[in-house]
């Protein structure tokens, strides 16, 4: 049985990977931490575990194994780094940190004391994302020129957000950083290469601190470009996904489930229309995959390194836009 110690409740999604370690066969948790202790006590008293108001407390316990992570972003360096350093598994909210530099300390960390650290990329594991990739495989899109991704819902101007979401001091950001991450890192996934370059535009529709609105435009070596966009204020507005090629293209979400193909290669069965595609089950989830990385010891390095590049890539989308300017990624500080 792994045990395991959960660092913070700010995150939205904190009762869902609670939910997900008391659901496991493999998992459960002991013992909770929060950098508010009136609300971690309480999460604590509701799972009936031990709160602990300092940090160093829980991860010296011997009985701990792995710690989930949903601390403020901004805190996402101080918390993972303890925890390293204390020998504990790490699964951890996205993005890893906000900064190149921070994640770079981070894995170092991660590397010396040979603990397991897994990221929550969800979206990597949906079954049109496993359909999409096993269709680019196959080259009947020919060479990628365009893909784009989109996510937002409107949880700004339904006021349903907790209101620590708009901090740009605990969030490094807005919906770019938030519900962004997702259409960002299955971007750089479907381009199959890291860009070059981030154009980004933020938009303040309901005048928060951060932006509820946002466009990052990537550039690559190949001369394929990416759109990711997300947003706080939008009202039935469905996750898109868009994939085009020289010989194809592939749609996903607009608005149906379902995956469209088209393409003009030869013995292709759909160069004449559109044809559904086949999307299979979603495979186990990021959370599931961490505790297997623990038990065989193994690590999650396509998890991780599309992590390094989600952080990279939001980096320089927030420098872009608040110098009005591209950012090249060799620019960001390592």
């Amino acid at each position: 049985m792994i045990r395991i110690g959960k660092i913070s409740y700010w995150h939205v999604h904190a009762w869902d990977y609670t939910k997900q370690a008391q659901e496991h066969p493999g998992t459960e948790i002991v013992a909770v931490w929060d950098e508010i202790a009136e609300r971690g006590q309480a999460a604590a008293s509701k799972l009936g575990v031990d709160f602990h108001a300092n940090l160093n407390d829980l991860l010296a316990r011997d009985d701990i194994d792995a710690v989930i992570v949903d601390a403020p972003t901004n805190r996402h360096q101080e918390v993972i780094v303890a925890a390293a350093k204390a020998g504990k598994h790490i699964f951890t909210e996205k993005v890893i940190a906000p900064t190149l530099k921070e994640v770079n300390i981070i894995l170092d960390e991660v590397a010396k004391n040979n603990v397991k650290l897994t990221v929550s990329l969800p979206r990597l594991n949906d079954g049109y994302t496993l359909a999409i990739r096993d269709i680019l495989s196959q080259g009947v899109l020919g060479k990628i020129t365009l893909v784009r991704a989109r996510l937002s819902h409107n949880g700004a101007t339904a006021n349903w957000l907790p209101e620590h979401f708009y901090s740009l001091e605990e969030c490094g950001g807005g919906a770019l950083i938030d519900l962004g991450c997702h259409p960002m890192y299955l971007t750089r996934l479907f381009l199959n290469e890291m860009p070059q370059e981030v154009s980004a535009h933020f938009g303040y529709v309901t005048g928060k601190q951060v932006e509820d609105n946002a466009v990052s435009i990537l550039t690559s070596a190949s001369g394929a470009i990416g759109i990711v966009e997300a947003g706080f204020v939008n009202n039935h507005s469905p996750f898109t996904l868009e994939i085009h090629g020289t010989e194809g293209t592939l749609l996903y979400g607009t608005p149906e489930n379902e995956l469209l193909l088209r393409t003009s290669v030869p013995g292709a069965d759909s160069s004449e229309k559109w044809t559904a595609a086949v999307i299979p089950p979603a495979r186990e989830s990021a959370f599931h995959q961490w505790v297997q990385h623990i038990e065989n010891d193994t690590t999650a390095d396509e998890n991780v390194s599309l992590a390094i590049d989600l952080t990279k890539l939001m980096e320089a989308s927030n420098l872009s836009a608040r110098e009005h300017r591209a950012i090249r990624i060799d620019e960001l500080s390592k």
